[in-house]
């Protein structure tokens, strides 16, 4: 079962600084058949405005995956850490107990995002930060895990939930497959470019709910940049 979510159909919210699409609801957007996609709770569609960002604002008990698609994101948090997270990178934030941040767009230009926020298999723990350089040629035809709560997915960050978060690169009539189980859930969003997923279409930015597929094969119409969430 894959059930296309076109890009039209989604939440919006425009605060002028801040152009967000919202995949499950969020904030002012509700729609009680999008409330998450098994441990996937949210994932926002984010365009920042050069100089703005998000002021320090607390988290706890969530696993909060950024994938930058374009420019770069600037963290601060009250751990202390500090860091920039660029085009085609990720940072993860293990909320746990609680963590305050700040995510500013310190660029020239705007910056977009998808921001993805995973239910974690366990509460209560330290809370965590960190970001990853993954050079695109790593996933050129192939899915990577980028992020993942598994042990053999040794090169991701580490998030503490029963998921991982992978990312592809493929040239116009290229493929890549991935053995997702018919036990497991998956969410597939193009960044870039048409795809087809076991035969259906999406354009980019399109979502795609997938549920009993044993496997999938992510075939590029267009050069496309894939992001997909396996999860519980």
């Amino acid at each position: 079962m894959i059930e296309r979510r076109p890009l039209a159909t989604l939440g919006a919210a425009n605060h002028g600084w801040l152009d967000a699409k919202h995949h499950f609801s969020f904030a002012g957007y509700r729609d009680d058949a999008r409330t998450h996609w098994g441990a996937l709770r949210v994932w926002n569609d984010d365009a920042i405005a050069a100089g703005a960002g998000f002021p320090p604002h607390s988290h706890a008990d969530m696993e909060i995956v950024t994938f930058v698609r374009e420019g770069a994101i600037s963290h601060r948090d009250s751990l202390g850490n500090a860091g920039r997270t660029v085009a085609g990178d990720v940072q993860v934030m293990s909320a746990g107990t609680g963590i305050t941040h700040a995510e500013f767009n310190q660029e020239a230009d705007t910056t977009r995002i998808f921001q993805i926020w995973i239910i974690p298999r366990e509460r209560g723990l330290a809370p965590a930060w960190g970001t990853r350089s993954f050079p695109g040629d790593d996933r050129s035809g192939r899915f990577v895990a980028l992020a993942s709560g598994f042990a053999d997915d040794a090169d991701a960050l580490p998030i503490r939930a029963d998921a991982r978060v992978l990312g592809a690169r493929l040239k116009a009539g290229e493929s890549a497959s991935y053995p997702l189980g018919s036990a497991r859930r998956a969410y597939l969003v193009p960044a870039t470019g048409r795809v087809q997923v076991n035969g259906v279409v999406l354009d980019a930015r399109d979502g795609a709910a997938i549920a009993d597929e044993a496997a999938l094969r992510v075939t590029a119409l267009d050069d496309a940049e894939v992001v997909l969430v396996d999860v519980a």
